[in-house]
């Protein structure tokens, strides 16, 4: 069996990317630049031909942003095309060229697993480790991206026999379960909380489209007068309220995407989650994405009532490793969640006392210490 060059080990399993693909946020990016480059380039095409004017502000600005755009769209790909993974008897391993980065099998705190709904059986796989809270708060992690059946290379991550039904992302998440595992517990969240985060994108996208509108409403009486007056070659017209209709839509994408993400898409989610307490692990699925936490990593968990007085209750998993004890990074310490990362906790759910029971850990109510305190 191969080892290690580094640590001198046996390794377990090695890999790379199955399907390369482009993460969204370059997508978004890419997408806006590409906008942006047609955008100045048809403002310069106007000034040039209309006024007669030095445009290379505009070309420079337009080629930049074209830039951008290609950079987006290819760098993800040439990035992740010869990383290289490795399982090590004791370490996990991304590697590409010369950087490196490892963590100890066991002291990772849990797995997230993010299906690729393009490409049936390839996924992210992202090890987390807990460090202390506080100060030092943070989460250490490695992404395997783009990997063939990111739960069977879990389980061998975990020390196990992968079984025979991990590998298919559109199964159910209780028909994947280790051999002889069995679920105790599941329930689904009640509603999506309005964190302050959540408010002040709703408050950006709001102004966002104030901006859309006032563009284009000072954009057309002007617009309007240059085309009545025949200024301007039909062709050179054209491309005029190609690029300002192209900038306002734009900003009204923008916008939408925005809102979207703060309206909608958290309540989507909400109906997209469902948590399992299982015999040996805490599992939650939503949508495209998983979590896999082992019960040995909870070292106690907190509940925490919502603001509404009802039975709504948030349950926090409070983790544990080696040389490390951390709350999950979702605010525990009322730090206000972040409702787009999938993290180690239960939201909005009506049982929270019977989900602590069951993982057999202390349990800390911050409503019953306000009512001591």
């Amino acid at each position: 069996m191969a080892r290690d060059s580094l640590y001198d080990e046996q390794i377990a399993w090695t890999g790379g990317p199955k399907a390369l693909t482009v993460p969204l946020v370059f997508k978004v990016i890419a997408i806006v630049g590409a906008t942006m480059a047609v955008v100045a380039l048809a403002f310069a095409v106007v000034v040039a031909a209309g006024l007669g004017m030095p445009v290379g502000g505009l070309l420079l600005f337009s080629m930049w942003s074209a830039t951008i755009a290609v950079a987006a769209w290819r760098l993800p790909l040439w990035f992740r095309a010869t990383a290289r993974y490795t399982v090590t008897d004791k370490h996990v391993i991304w590697q590409r060229g010369r950087l490196r980065r490892t963590i100890e099998r066991d002291a990772i705190s849990y797995a997230v697993i993010r299906w690729n709904p393009r490409v049936p059986g390839v996924g992210d796989l992202v090890l987390e480790r807990a460090v202390p809270t506080g100060a030092l708060r943070r989460t250490l992690s490695i992404t395997f991206a783009d990997v063939e059946t990111p739960d069977r290379l879990w389980a061998i991550v975990r020390g196990l026999q992968p079984s025979a039904p991990l590998g298919d992302g559109n199964r159910a998440l209780a028909q994947r379960l280790d051999d002889g595992e069995r679920v105790l517990w599941t329930g689904a969240p009640n509603a999506s909380r309005w964190t302050s985060r959540r408010i002040l994108t709703t408050a950006t996208a709001t102004a966002v489209a104030a901006a859309a509108a006032q563009m284009l409403v000072r954009a057309v009486p002007p617009i309007a007068k240059v085309l009545r007056q025949h200024v301007l070659s039909a062709a050179t017209s054209v491309v005029l309220v190609g690029g300002v209709a192209l900038a306002v839509l734009l900003l009204v994408s923008v916008a939408c995407t925005i809102g979207y993400a703060a309206v909608v898409r958290p309540v989507l989610l909400a109906r997209k989650t469902r948590y399992f307490v299982t015999d040996r692990r805490v599992l939650i699925r939503r949508g495209n994405e998983e979590l896999h936490l082992d019960r040995q990593r909870i070292a106690y968990v907190i509940t925490a009532p919502w603001r509404d007085g009802g039975t709504r209750r948030d349950l926090f998993l409070v983790l544990d490793g080696p040389q490390a004890r951390a709350f999950s990074p979702s605010g525990a310490f009322g730090g206000g969640g972040d409702e787009q990362r999938l993290v180690p906790m239960f939201a909005a759910i009506e049982d929270a006392d019977t989900a602590s029971e069951l993982l057999h850990v202390s349990r800390i109510s911050i409503s019953e210490t306000r009512q001591a305190a």
